[in-house]
């Protein structure tokens, strides 16, 4: 493995993510959510896609790929373990999302490259990173009330929001993926955000990769 192609990579990528807002439909008419987990000790990589209708936030499509694992876990690469499947995904979307959200960092990443940018960027569609854990930078004590925010600040430059979606939970990592603003990122987010730690998107393609009661019961109301 290439470390040092895969990080040149990275830089070349991360120069062309977009950081403001360049929506083609505003507000969106569906918006989409992304997560990628691994089966069989890691061999297979599993993509969840799901598009809800905005802004009533209903599901209204879902998909999963599953392919087999193109490379290994390495910290700060794993965008490049994510992509394929997430691309497989994407192909068998029937709806085009005009707002993407991630599981997972945008620009905030060491090299400004997590999976939401790198996705983001590929695909073209405005992205936002939305992550539970942070991968770098700092930021200053949150209050506990739901709502609660600090800029993420790395190398001199804010890089993300750390915001307090709910109560008695820990705070999620929102950043630019690709096309938007980190304000508005943020705005999306919260829009998007109705009584549970994670956005509706996010939490929907969870809930389906997962195949949570949430889901369960989605499927068995059609």
């Amino acid at each position: 493995m290439d470390l040092a192609a895969l990080r040149a990579e990275q830089l070349q990528r991360a120069a062309n993510v977009v950081r403001q807002d360049d929506f083609d439909v505003l507000p969106p008419r569906f918006i989409a959510g992304a997560d990628v987990g691994f089966e069989q000790e890691g061999a297979v990589t599993r993509a969840a896609l799901v598009v809800l209708e905005y802004p009533s936030l209903q599901l209204v499509e879902h998909r999963i790929a599953r392919i087999a694992t193109t490379m290994p876990y390495i910290p700060g690469f794993l965008s490049f373990r994510e992509v394929p499947a997430l691309l497989a995904a994407w192909q068998q979307l029937t709806h085009q999302p005009d707002l993407l959200f991630v599981d997972g960092h945008g620009i905030a990443h060491p090299r400004r490259l997590g999976v939401a940018a790198h996705f983001g960027s590929l695909v073209d569609v405005p992205t936002i990173g939305v992550a539970k854990k942070r991968l770098c930078g700092r930021f200053a004590e949150l209050d506990a009330e739901p709502g609660s925010r600090q800029p993420l600040m790395d190398k001199g430059e804010q890089i993300g929001w750390v915001w307090r979606s709910k109560a008695r939970c820990n705070p999620l990592f929102v950043s630019t993926g690709h096309r938007i603003s980190l304000e508005s990122a943020l705005h999306w987010v919260e829009l998007c955000t109705s009584g549970y730690r994670l956005p509706e998107p996010t939490r929907w393609a969870d809930a389906v990769a997962s195949d949570r009661p949430s889901f369960l019961r989605w499927q068995n109301a059609r």
